[in-house]
């Protein structure tokens, strides 16, 4: 007579969870991301939900977030009134509200923005309203580094100081 055992833990740990519900949730999340000991992002959110039992993993915030983001001795702030963090591709998609503020005091706001965290880097296709001390531009699309030292509003329009 013959037996053997087959390692099902996986299969185990899936009984009971439904695969429309999240495997988790938090409350007064506060999570800080570093770089060689730096502090490069900190990410703050009242409620996270947990989906990386999917076949694609997600974080969900349905409340909403706020993402600091330090380059040296700056730092800029986004806020959105929900996010969802896609492990797989690094992508945060942040919607609603979004309003990045940097730390020259520039303020951007959308409806809908991306940040891909590899690459550092911010962009979206929706209308933007970015403002400066002195201008108002609208644009139809933003994409910047995470420093915004290289920030583009696509397809502009708006009111503009020019020097003579």
């Amino acid at each position: 007579m013959f037996f053997s055992c087959k390692d099902n833990y996986a299969e185990v740990q899936k009984i009971g969870i439904s695969e429309n519900e999240p495997i988790g949730e938090a409350e007064n999340i506060n999570l800080k991301y570093t770089d060689s000991g730096k502090v490069t992002r900190h990410l703050i959110g009242k409620t996270m939900k947990d989906y990386s039992n999917r076949d694609f993993p997600y974080y969900e915030f349905p409340d909403g977030i706020t993402l600091y983001i330090y380059d040296d001795a700056k730092k800029s702030t986004i806020v959105s009134d929900y996010a969802i963090i896609y492990d797989a591709t690094s992508i945060i998609d942040l919607q609603g509200n979004v309003v990045i503020t940097t730390h020259d005091k520039r303020i951007l706001k959308s409806e809908q923005l991306y940040f891909d965290r590899k690459k550092e880097w911010l962009f979206t296709n929706v209308p933007v309203t970015f403002e400066s001390e002195q201008d108002i531009i609208h644009g139809n699309g933003f994409d910047s580094n995470g420093s915004f030292t290289n920030a583009e509003v696509l397809e502009v329009t708006g009111i503009i100081a020019v020097d003579d």
